[in-house]
């Protein structure tokens, strides 16, 4: 056959042959393990709203490296051990790089030493102390404050600004409550408070009167309670409005939740009361935030709901997934020693919910000076006004 006649061939069949597709790039997957149903699951939800607006922004601007960022979420509804088996199912079947959660103490107590044992970059804000070790969990980092630090800005509020000589501290049962409860009980004695009362409360529990009434037979001038949920929040807060006890509830920063102020039988029973909250995501005397803050809010209009959930929530997952994508656009490389290490040299990086360092031997990455207490009910667009006292 003529070399003409043989090309011209070729190209003939060439032609007939479909052309194939570039197969899409492997997305970057992160988990994302959190109670999103159930008691507990206010901040879930609110934390929810922040990854996802991360993860949409992320990939608009075209994703990691060309890959596109994938969340994927598995609702714990509370329950500690479904949270380990979501992380076993996102470490050995999903392939993520990076988990993120859970939000709740309880769960975290589960999975955190689970997840340690695979290396796994770990991100969450949970506050009991005890889930940050580098040397135990080289892995795990905390981007919200740890509850020395929440414990403090209470104990401050209550002692030296409130001046109350008698303090009742009450949370509920599950992992987080019960060593909240403990360890403040401990915290406000060793500061030479008198802890007139203690307990704790079934998250369940639909009629708390009793344990309000014990609360005020003991002569407590402030209640300090520790919980995430919210209907046991209200529910308190409905039977203390109704008997006209007009003392102060100062304590987690569930206690500002819109889920709480739609379960209370009257607003009023919202006044004076008083949660941990953050500089960052605070209103000052003019009624301003600060301005990276404000830039964030203009952003969510029209996007994400801000009504019924706290900002600061919406604002750390924000950053969680931006810390994640940061590491892997830093590095190069989404092996997890590689994110690991690059969070290990973070120094004032500036998220919009705080400016978060991490160094190998320390993985409390929140500003102590930036927690603050908070008005509840001065809820706007998911932040708060400071507290009465604060300059």
């Amino acid at each position: 056959m003529p070399l003409k006649r043989r090309a011209l061939l070729a190209a003939s069949l060439g032609a007939a042959v479909p052309v194939v597709g570039r197969a899409a790039p492997e997305p970057i997957r992160v988990g994302w393990v959190t109670a999103l149903t159930g008691a507990s699951s206010a901040p879930g939800i609110g934390f929810d709203r922040g990854v996802h607006f991360a993860v949409d922004e992320i990939n608009a601007a075209g994703g990691v490296h060309g890959r596109p960022f994938e969340v994927v979420t598995r609702d714990t509804q509370g329950d500690p051990t479904k949270a380990v088996n979501a992380s076993v199912e996102l470490i050995s079947r999903q392939k993520v790089v990076a988990i993120w959660g859970p939000v709740n103490s309880g769960e975290a107590l589960a999975t955190t030493p689970l997840v340690a044992r695979s290396r796994m970059p770990s991100i969450h804000p949970c506050v009991i102390d005890s889930l940050i070790d580098p040397k135990k969990y080289p892995n795990a980092f905390r981007l919200a404050p740890a509850n020395v630090q929440w414990e403090a800005a209470v104990r401050h509020y209550c002692l030296d600004i409130v001046k109350a000589k008698k303090i009742a501290i009450v949370g509920d049962t599950t992992g987080y409550g019960t060593t909240a409860t403990r360890d403040s009980v401990a915290d406000f004695q060793k500061a030479g408070a008198n802890v007139v009362y203690h307990d704790l409360i079934e998250a369940t529990k639909t009629d708390v009167t009793s344990d309000v009434l014990r609360m005020q037979d003991s002569g407590a001038e402030v209640v300090v309670p520790w919980s995430v949920t919210t209907g046991l929040l209200a529910r308190l807060l409905n039977v203390r409005g109704a008997r006209g006890w007009n003392v102060p509830f100062v304590g987690h920063p569930a206690l500002g939740s819109g889920e709480v102020k739609k379960l209370l039988e009257k607003p009023a029973y919202w006044e004076k009361v008083y949660l941990i909250g953050y500089r960052s995501c605070s209103y000052d005397a003019n009624g301003k935030l600060p301005a990276r803050t404000q830039a964030f809010v203009d952003k969510l209009r029209g996007k994400v709901e801000l009504v019924d959930t706290s900002l600061w929530w919406i604002s750390a997952a924000y950053d969680a997934m931006r810390l994640v994508v940061e590491a892997i656009e830093k590095t190069g490389s989404t092996e997890h020693e590689a994110i690991i290490g690059y969070w290990n040299t973070l120094k004032a990086y500036p998220g919009v919910y705080g400016n978060y360092t991490f160094t190998p031997q320390e993985h409390n990455g929140y500003p102590t000076d930036d927690v603050v207490m908070s008005v509840a009910n001065s809820f706007r667009d998911g932040a708060y006004a400071l507290a009465p006292g604060y300059t």
